[in-house]
Order: structure tokens, then C-alpha cells, then sequence
């Protein structure tokens, strides 16, 4: 008996250092984040160590490419000419959108007369459109103003309407018993409900942004980013090219996180499923 009991006790306090570091890890995030991004960067720099550097580069080698990128300037600038349109472009789409979006939820006249047209320029593919694009607003910044807020502009649209639409109809009624105004209702409410949905379609926003921003420097002017990303293409040079691509994922990791910071903050009254049971 003494020898069954001893095993049975070894195994539950492996069992507990098991559910005490799965509880440490759940409990720190960025920690299971950081060591999977060193870990790829470790396999990255091992495998290709020893490729052709025509066709593939390792972190090092990019590192040294980004730091003579930044030496010369041209970093920054291609940086700077990227992140005016890509701003402007993304500031018109989440206020377009959300302005759009909370008046098709509001209007059952607007929600019958537009859904047809939003559905349809949702469903095709907005690149097919870039020609157009540049054909009305030109090559120059306002082009790929118009091309960013063209691609990011739906989500924010469809995810504003759906929380709009999305909110129970018990609380409506219960502000209503309480004499609420229907402005009250709405921004006390109707918009505090959405918020959730708001900012999902925001943070899908900002990816589809920085691609149409990425794809318009492709189509229109040679310059920012893309232009950099193309130039270093053509000339082989692979190090060079996974710069401006590094430094795209990099801010969208980081504009996703602050996205998600503000929908936090603005979200504290909401208690989750999990912190209810």
C-alpha cells in the first residue's frame, strides 16, 4: 500500500508542475510569442546558411542589408512615402466605414437600397479594380490614397453593421421601459455593444490596408515599400528585398496590437464567457 500511495502522490505532483507551468505560460502570452519568433529566426538562419543567395537569405544577412538601408537613407524614405497614403487611406476607411456602416444599420431603406451594391463590390477582387483606380485619381498619392481606402473600407462597413444589427433586442426594450430616448439608446447601448465588432473590422482593416498599400506602389509610382520590395527584385538582390517586407509584417503585428490595446480599454464594462464561469 505504502508504495502505491507514494507513486500516486509522485504522479499528481507531476501533474500539478504540469498545470502550474500550462497555467504560467496561459498567463504570459508574449512569452510563448517571443520564443516562437526566436525559434523560427534560429531555424531560418540554419537551414539557409549555406543556400544561394540569388534565390534565398538567412536574419543575419538581412540584418546587415537593413542596417546599410538605414546608413543610406533609403529606408527611411521609402518608409515615410509608404505611410502617407497608407494613413490617410486607412483613416477614410475606418471612418467611411463605420459612418456607413452604423446608417445601413439604422435605415432599413439604406440597408435594402445598398446591400446589393456592397455585396457585389465586396465579392470582387479589389486589385482587379486598380486600374480603374489609376485611370480616375492618377499615379501619385492620391491613387493609392483611393486604393487603400478601396480595400480596406468593407470590413469595417460589414463588422459595423453586423454589431448594429447584432445587439439583443431585450436591451433596447429594457432602455425603452426606462423612458431612454432613442439617441440614449443608441449611444448608450447600440454603440457600446458594437464596439467588439467595430474594432474586429478595423483590425482586418489595417492588413488589407497595408497590402493595397503595398499593391499600389506595384501598380502606380515605383516608390515606398513596394518600390523597394520591386527594385531589389530585379536585381537579385533576396537580402535587400526581405527588408521592406520584415519591416510590412512588423507594423502590422504592431497596429494590430495597438488595435486590440483600444478595443480592450474600450470594452472593460463587457465580461467574457471564460470570467464568468
Amino acid at each position: 500500500m505504502s508504495v502505491l500511495s507514494g507513486h500516486t502522490a509522485d504522479t499528481a505532483d507531476l501533474g500539478d508542475d504540469r498545470f502550474s507551468w500550462a497555467t504560467w505560460l496561459k498567463s504570459h502570452p508574449n512569452v510563448i510569442r517571443v520564443a516562437s519568433v526566436v525559434v523560427f529566426f534560429f531555424a531560418w538562419q540554419y537551414l539557409a546558411r549555406d543556400s544561394n543567395p540569388l534565390f534565398m537569405t538567412y536574419p543575419t544577412a538581412v540584418f546587415k542589408a537593413a542596417w546599410q538601408l538605414t546608413l543610406d537613407g533609403e529606408l527611411q524614405q521609402a518608409l515615410m512615402e509608404s505611410m502617407v497614403p497608407f494613413s490617410v487611406g486607412l483613416a477614410i476607411a475606418i471612418v467611411g466605414g463605420i459612418l456607413l456602416g452604423i446608417a445601413i444599420g439604422q435605415s432599413w431603406l439604406l440597408e435594402y437600397t445598398l446591400d446589393p451594391f456592397i455585396n457585389a463590390l465586396y465579392a470582387i477582387p479589389r486589385v482587379a479594380l486598380i486600374p480603374l483606380i489609376i485611370l480616375w485619381a492618377g499615379l501619385e498619392t492620391n491613387g493609392k490614397i483611393v486604393i487603400v481606402a478601396s480595400i480596406a473600407i468593407f470590413p469595417v462597413i460589414v463588422n459595423t453593421y453586423s454589431g448594429i444589427k447584432d445587439v439583443r433586442g431585450s436591451l433596447i426594450e429594457i432602455g425603452r421601459a426606462y423612458s431612454a430616448s432613442e439617441f440614449q439608446i443608441f449611444t448608450k447601448i447600440v454603440l457600446p455593444a458594437s464596439v467588439p465588432y467595430i474594432m474586429a473590422g478595423i483590425r482586418l482593416a489595417v492588413g488589407l490596408a497595408i497590402i493595397g498599400e503595398i499593391t499600389s506602389e506595384f501598380f502606380t509610382a515605383v516608390t515606398g515599400l513596394g518600390g523597394l520590395i520591386v527594385l531589389f527584385a530585379n536585381n537579385f538582390a533576396t537580402a535587400k528585398v526581405f527588408v521592406p517586407i520584415i519591416i510590412t509584417g512588423v507594423l502590422g503585428v504592431a497596429l494590430t496590437e495597438s488595435v486590440a490595446l483600444i478595443e480592450r480599454r474600450l470594452s472593460r464594462w463587457r465580461i467574457s464567457e471564460r470570467e464568468r464561469f
